[in-house]
C-alpha cells in the first residue's frame, strides 16, 4: 500500500499545483469582454458569412458596440435582428430594404457562343485564367457553379441552361457569391426593384450580335422608351435605376433582344 499511497499523494500534489498555476494565469492573462458585445453577439445569427464587411459575427458585434457599425449591419438577420441589437445598445432601430441577388447574364448554353471546350477544374476562378474563359463574351457567366458551391445559405443552384438560379426566399444578400465570382455576375439589388437589364457586357452592339443571341447591344431604344428617365446607357450597357423605375414595361417592347426583363414574381 505504501507505493500506491505515495503515488496518489504525488498525483494529488501535482493536480493542486497545476490548479494554482492555472488560477493565477487566468487572472494574469484575463481579457475583459464588454457584456454588451456578448449580448449583441448572442443576437446575431452566427453565420460568419462576412456580408457585414467584418471577419465574423463577433467582430461585427465589437464594431456595433463601438459605434463603428450600425445596428442593421447584419444583412442575414434582417429587421428582427437589427431591432434586437438596437434594444441592447439603447438606440433607435435602423431598418433598410432587403438586398437580394440577381444573375446579370442570360448567356445560356444555346444563346452564348464559345471559344473552345473547357476541360479543366470545374471552378470559374480557374477557368477564367485560361484565355479569360471559354465563353466568347468576356463578361458572361462561365457556368461552373463556383457561386453555387460557396453560397452559405443554399440559395443558389445550377439551372439546366448552365446559369445559376436564385432562390429569393433563401437569399440573405450576404454578397458571398458576388465577391467570389471572377466576373461578378451575381449582383445585389433591392428586393423591390422591378426591372433590370440582365446582362453585364460592355461590348459594342456589333460584337454582342456575333457572340450572344440575347446580350444587351447598347442601342438605347429602352432608354428612349422609358417615360420615367430611369434608364441610362453606360459603355454600351443599359442600366436601370431601380428607384425611378415604375415597372411600366414600355422598355420591354423596344428591346431587340429581350434582355431587359421584369424582376417581379409571377
Amino acid at each position: 500500500m505504501g507505493p500506491i499511497l505515495n503515488a496518489v499523494v504525488a498525483m494529488g500534489g501535482i493536480g493542486l499545483a497545476l490548479s494554482v498555476v492555472l488560477g493565477i494565469a487566468s487572472k494574469v492573462f484575463y481579457v475583459y469582454v464588454d457584456p454588451k458585445v456578448v449580448a449583441v453577439d448572442e443576437c446575431l445569427p452566427g453565420a460568419n458569412c462576412g456580408g457585414c464587411g467584418y471577419a465574423g459575427c463577433s467582430d461585427c458585434a465589437v464594431a456595433m458596440v463601438a459605434g463603428e457599425a450600425p445596428s442593421n449591419a447584419c444583412k442575414v438577420g434582417g429587421d428582427d435582428v437589427a431591432e434586437a441589437i438596437a434594444a441592447v445598445l439603447g438606440v433607435s432601430a435602423e431598418t433598410t430594404e432587403r438586398d437580394i441577388v440577381s444573375i446579370f447574364c442570360r448567356g445560356t448554353h444555346t444563346a452564348a457562343k464559345r471559344k473552345y471546350i473547357y476541360k479543366g477544374v470545374l471552378d470559374c476562378r480557374a477557368a477564367v485564367l485560361l484565355a479569360g474563359g471559354d465563353k466568347s463574351c468576356m463578361y458572361g457567366c462561365l457556368g461552373l457553379g463556383t457561386c453555387v458551391e460557396n453560397c452559405p445559405f443554399g440559395a443558389l443552384k445550377m439551372g439546366e441552361d448552365g446559369l445559376p438560379v436564385v432562390n429569393e426566399n433563401l437569399c440573405t444578400g450576404c454578397g458571398t457569391c458576388v465577391a467570389i465570382c471572377p466576373r461578378h455576375i451575381p449582383t445585389l439589388i433591392k428586393e423591390s426593384q422591378k426591372v433590370a437589364t440582365l446582362c453585364s457586357s460592355h461590348d459594342g452592339g456589333k460584337i454582342v450580335k456575333a457572340i450572344c443571341d440575347i446580350g444587351c447591344q447598347g442601342c438605347g431604344k429602352c432608354k428612349k422608351a422609358c417615360p420615367e428617365k430611369a434608364i441610362i446607357v453606360d459603355k454600351f450597357l443599359a442600366i436601370v435605376d431601380g428607384e425611378k423605375c415604375t415597372g411600366c414595361g414600355d422598355c420591354f417592347e423596344d428591346c431587340p433582344t429581350g434582355i431587359i426583363q421584369t424582376l417581379l414574381a409571377a
